[in-house]
């Protein structure tokens, strides 16, 4: 039943959609970039509030160390000094999170789809209106076999998000041991695990991974250097 639901929400809609595509354009290494550029649209809302609230978070690191000393043997305190400072600045402490959670059903759905159209068995769940081919060429440019592991493109998936986590990675080494530890794992968990999936599945999925990195990297440097202070600026205008 679940099972269902999910490919009917997200399996078979990003399916018809990478087949409309290959439709017109019989490559499915630039198919699969151009809907991973169109999924990255369609989210580009949710992402760009997230991070901007994620990096005025960071900004805002000095001052929560500030509130955490003051009143490191009044807990309850502190967390109402820390919620009001939130308040004030109009941040989400949670927001940062929300990124993750909305790319790892997309992510899942997308390697059902992937191991389908690489397979070369037949397309199920293809709507009436789409004409269904009766495989997809799995290669990328004539000579990258993306139904196979490709090491190149896993190592380059897990240093992209290794530059990313670079990217929001905090200025000072302050915060508290779990800002700490999760910094840890964005700066070198994560791409580690980055690597390792992509080295165990098709070329096709760490394809989708650098694509989307490439276009987080690029949202997060205009959020970095032209809006985070905004977040900040809000409660003194």
């Amino acid at each position: 039943m679940i099972g269902n639901i999910f490919n009917t929400i997200l399996v078979y809609p990003l399916l018809n959609l990478l087949v409309f595509f290959y439709n017109f354009i019989p490559d499915l290494g630039v198919v699969i970039i151009l809907v991973t550029v169109l999924v990255r649209l369609a989210l580009l809302p949710s992402f760009h509030k997230s991070l901007k609230h994620q990096k005025a978070m960071q900004e805002l690191q000095p001052k929560m160390n500030e509130l955490k000393e003051k009143y490191k043997d009044d807990k309850e305190q502190q967390a109402k000094a820390l919620m009001e400072l939130y308040k004030v600045h109009k941040v989400n402490p949670l927001s940062s999170c929300l990124p993750m959670l909305i790319q790892f059903p997309i992510l899942i759905a997308l390697y059902f789809v992937f191991i389908q159209s690489l397979n070369g068995e037949t397309l199920q769940g293809i709507y009436g209106f789409i004409q269904a081919p009766e495989s997809l060429n799995p290669l990328f440019l004539g000579f990258l076999d993306l139904s196979k592991r490709n090491i190149i493109l896993a190592v380059l998936a897990g240093g992209l998000q290794y530059w990313q986590g670079r990217m929001m990675a905090p200025r000072n080494q302050g915060g508290d041991q779990m800002s700490k530890i999760f910094s840890y794992q964005t700066l070198y968990f994560f791409p580690f695990l980055t690597f390792i999936i992509g080295l165990q599945f098709p070329a096709g999925l760490p394809l989708y991974w650098v694509v989307t990195t490439l276009f987080g990297v690029g949202q997060q440097y205009f959020i970095i250097h032209r809006e985070a202070k905004e977040v900040l600026k809000n409660a003194s205008s």
